[in-house]
């Protein structure tokens, strides 16, 4: 049988303007519109990714004084000066109160505007709300009969257990097929975490040693500097387990332990996932650790005895034979030494220790493949190389891969490239039903009997609890991904 050649493959396609359409942002005048889908959707209009005729439509319970004014702000623009291209753009913009109780004149400016630019493609809807309004707003959707015809995106939480996510998926189908539901997780939108699967499956080096034969375990984790900045709110009723695990590091877990799909298109794709997410091992309370900053109860909205989690560590396992008896650590927290976003794979050692040197304690880090998920990505394969000059001495070194620097080329913001997908149809990048209740699922046994909470302090690695579940030589830090590099 003849190699398959390119022609017997889909062909990546040049990114494409989407057809006319409206756009409405429920919480258009709140922090995420501002810092992320208002830009967004201007990058793309500035790139020629935009509908060639478009509306957006921002709504919520309250009318800004002057929405235009609003978003120019947001974009670092000057509303009286800001030239031809904003001009252009803003003059798409408009203001329409709604609620949950009374979606009336949303749906006449809906269909207004869509007859207005001659709309030809399903409406895009923006569902950024708090969890609890959403339900009550989603059904509001399907009595003004805005749903039907529309793409509906979701923002996380998808629920805050199994039998909530459950309840909230039904809510979502009594309006709406599935196809029309886009969950949005912006980690999965992001440039290196594609890059993860262009590295797997374009590549013929990596799959082959892709597996228990050769990994002996995968870490994944995203610190982040920043402590919760005045969102308590959201904060104490969600914590890092739900704000953070069952959501992004778990969908990044499933991008590396994933099957070869046979193409990659959103429904191979799909399949893969769900088979990853419904091989994970319910989590074990033994096997995590829960861990809050010190100084986190003295922020204004936390009660005086939280017990909410901001630190999280634990290990995961996939009963696959790909994966049987490989440990994924993950771990996430707020208020830590550094905010990074790093995916480290640890290769077996040789077999035979020839040149010794190792250190008897296992503190020598082993072979790792290290991914930066970072704005500006890049991989490195850590291994132990020759010190040049006399004797035969052993030092860290790495093969490097700097995406922005191989291909001077700016990568999509995530939200930006999301937003594009929703308008052109591609599902690829986002998560389904089934996904997300197999993941509520795996992390029930966490949610009914949490670990007990323990304290760390601020600018630290999170609790020394957490350092004793990784084996020697622990967690990659970033003193090591300098030694490997310099």
């Amino acid at each position: 049988m003849p190699e398959p050649t390119c022609a017997d493959r889909p062909q990546e396609q040049p990114a494409r303007r989407p057809a006319n359409r409206v756009l409405v942002l429920f919480g258009a005048t709140g922090d995420l519109a501002a810092r992320k889908l208002l830009p967004g959707l201007f990058r793309l209009f500035q790139l020629g990714l935009m509908p060639e005729r478009f509306a957006i439509i921002g709504s919520g319970r309250h009318a800004p004084d002057d929405f235009t004014g609003l978003v120019a702000k947001a974009l670092d623009v000057d509303p009286d000066d800001g030239g031809e291209e904003w001009e252009r753009f803003a003059a798409t913009l408009s203001f329409v109160v709604s609620s949950a109780e009374d979606g009336a004149d949303l749906a006449e400016a809906i269909i207004r505007a869509e007859a207005e630019i001659d709309a030809d493609g399903d409406r895009l809807v923006y569902l950024s709300v708090p969890p609890k309004a959403a339900p009550d707003m989603v059904a509001m959707l399907g009595r003004t009969g805005i749903a039907p015809g529309c793409a509906l995106v979701v923002e996380k939480p998808f629920g805050h257990d199994l039998a909530s996510a459950k309840a909230f998926n039904a809510t979502l189908h009594e309006v709406l097929p599935e196809e029309a539901i886009y969950r949005i997780d912006h980690f999965l939108g992001k440039e290196p975490v594609q890059n993860l699967l262009a590295l797997r499956f374009a590549n013929g080096i990596f799959e082959p040693i892709w597996n228990r034969d050769h990994i002996t375990s995968v870490q994944i984790d995203v610190p982040e500097a920043l402590d919760i900045e005045g969102r308590a709110g959201f904060y104490e009723q969600t914590g890092a387990f739900r704000d953070m695990v069952v959501t992004h590091l778990l969908q990044i877990l499933a991008v590396v332990a994933l099957e070869p799909p046979s193409r990659i298109d959103p429904e191979a794709l799909h399949r893969e996932r769900t088979k990853v997410f419904e091989s994970l091992v319910r989590l074990d309370a033994g096997r995590a650790v829960f861990g809050q900053y010190d100084g986190y109860r003295d922020s204004d909205g936390v009660a005086d005895d939280s017990q909410v989690e901001t630190f999280v560590a634990l290990e995961a396992r996939i009963d696959t034979w790909r994966w049987a008896g490989v440990p994924f650590y993950l771990r996430t927290g707020k208020a830590l030494a550094e905010g990074r976003r790093t995916v480290t794979i640890a290769f077996r050692p040789a077999p035979l220790r020839v040149f010794g040197g190792a250190a008897p304690d296992g503190s020598t880090r082993p072979s790792e493949l290290v991914l930066e998920l970072s704005d500006d990505p890049r991989a490195a394969i850590h291994v132990q190389a020759k010190v040049p000059g006399p004797g035969l001495r052993l030092g860290p070194a790495a093969f490097t891969l700097d995406v922005g620097a191989d291909f001077r080329q700016d990568g999509f913001e995530a939200y930006a490239r999301l937003l594009h997908d929703v308008m052109t149809g591609d599902r690829l990048l986002f998560t389904r039903s089934e996904q997300i209740e197999a993941l509520w699922a795996a992390a029930q046994p966490l949610l009914d009997a949490p670990p007990p909470l323990v304290s760390y302090p601020r600018g630290s690695w999170g609790p020394q609890e957490a350092q004793a579940l990784v084996p020697a030589p622990g967690w990659r830090l970033p003193e090591a991904d300098i030694a490997g590099l310099s």
